[in-house]
């Protein structure tokens, strides 16, 4: 049975409506399409890792001393009718131990993927030299070896293509409905590309792989909606374009979807080194950890750090100072991890589909 024709026009009406206003108004910046306030990016993806970690190691040393405080009387009379010295850090000791063999096995599994057979690594050669091509084919020049300045090269691609595209289009800012509704898309389109490749290259020039300033300016170009209205407006405009502008506009979005898998890998590559980083200071850090549990079992008791300072047990602050450190190596991880997460859930779409709840 045929609907209502009115209807049927209407709901289709709608429907590209929420269609373009869900591509205009996906933001650019990462920050703005999290809409999450500074502070929290800052301290999960910005700020070094080694200082998270040793704010962490702080707000468990203050939280163990305010909650001893708070809820006991006095923790060295508890500790001199107990064992609760030995019985926390032969624990701790434990966890250590077999917190470092965990991570050296993660370390082990990192590297695991860089091994494999001479054919395996020929495949890898291969598929790697293949996108090298295609970059040259769309920079018109060879492809830098940086990471930031590979990426800096397709956006910069991509930036001139949309100012071609954009020049090629300015004539049809004239009296014709279709024209003007062509130039106005056009326009939109190529100057968010234009500016958002433009903010981007600024970041990524001098940024240094191995630091987070490579990736976290890479996250801020918002590739799949630009790709989604290029798709939209020759769908729209499929009769108003010209041959040459088709092949501009195709020739744009071939930009940006080499930008895609450019980024993937590059971010790839920074999990990988970003693991192996963390792999290496904790097993830095767990040797202190244990040399501090170890010295806690051993030596300190109740009666080794007697008196008070502004009513606080010595014995306290030592017994809190020494869990906070022990914890050290956990700190480091809870650090790496929580980065390593959010990036992945803020980019874990690829091409031309954005999740709102992690674009």
């Amino acid at each position: 049975m045929n609907g209502d024709p009115e209807v049927e026009s209407s709901a289709d009406d709608a429907a590209d409506a929420a269609d373009a206003d869900s591509d205009a108004s996906t933001a650019d910046t990462m920050r703005e399409r999290a809409e999450e306030n500074r502070v929290k990016l800052w301290l999960l993806l910005r700020a070094n890792r080694l200082v998270v970690a040793g704010v962490l190691t702080i707000v468990i040393f203050v939280a163990f001393v305010a909650v001893a405080v708070a809820f006991s009387p006095s923790l060295a009379e508890k500790l001199g009718s107990s064992d609760s010295i030995e019985t926390l850090f032969a624990s701790m000791i434990t966890v250590i131990v077999t917190g470092a063999t965990l991570v050296v096995t993660i370390g082990q599994v990192v590297l695991t993927q860089e091994n494999g057979p001479l054919g395996e690594q020929q495949k890898r050669m291969n598929d790697t030299l293949s996108v090298r091509e295609s970059v040259v084919e769309l920079t018109g020049s060879p492809v830098p070896t940086d990471p930031a300045a590979f990426l800096d090269a397709i956006l910069g691609a991509a930036a001139r293509r949309a100012q071609d595209l954009h020049e090629s289009v300015r004539e049809h800012d004239g009296d014709d409905p279709d024209e003007t509704a062509l130039w106005e898309d056009i326009d939109e389109l190529t100057t968010g590309v234009v500016e958002n490749a433009g903010n981007v290259r600024d970041r990524l020039d001098g940024a240094e792989f191995g630091s987070f300033d490579v990736v976290f300016a890479a996250i801020d170009f918002d590739y799949s909606p630009k790709i989604g209205r290029i798709e939209r407006v020759a769908a729209d405009h499929d009769e108003t374009l010209t041959e040459d502008e088709r092949d501009l506009l195709e020739g744009l979005k071939e930009s940006l979807l080499l930008f895609g898998p450019g980024r993937e890998h590059v971010k790839t590559l920074y999990f990988q080194w970003a693991l192996i980083d963390l792999s290496r200071q904790i097993l830095y850090a767990a040797v202190p950890a244990l040399v501090v549990a170890g010295l806690m079992l051993t030596v300190v008791d109740a009666g080794t750090f007697p008196g008070r300072t502004l009513g606080v047990d010595h014995v306290t602050l030592v017994v809190g100072a020494a869990f906070a450190l022990t914890l050290l190596p956990f700190s480091l991880f809870v650090s790496y991890v929580l980065r390593v997460l959010t990036l992945a859930k803020r980019t874990l779409a690829i091409g031309p589909l954005v999740l709102r709840d992690s674009a």
